[in-house]
């Protein structure tokens, strides 16, 4: 799932050290981090995923490691 390999990482390295005191903080910092994200950084996402696609099917779906 696109979230799993763009959205959570990129939440995560934002967010990473940073201590809360309540929910309500997180759900502001993390809806900061959301607003921040591009459309740009969305079209990264989606090419880089048919990167990968195109790799899977190239290789007829033997294992593969590395985007390269």
């Amino acid at each position: 799932a696109l979230c799993d390999f763009f959205l959570f990482p990129k939440m995560k390295f934002q967010l990473k050290g940073i201590r809360f005191e309540t929910i309500e903080e997180i759900q502001a910092e993390s809806q900061m981090v959301l607003d921040r994200l591009t459309k740009k950084d969305f079209q990264g996402c989606f090419q880089a995923w048919q990167r990968r696609w195109d790799r899977c099917v190239h290789s007829q779906g033997n294992y593969f490691e590395g985007d390269g």
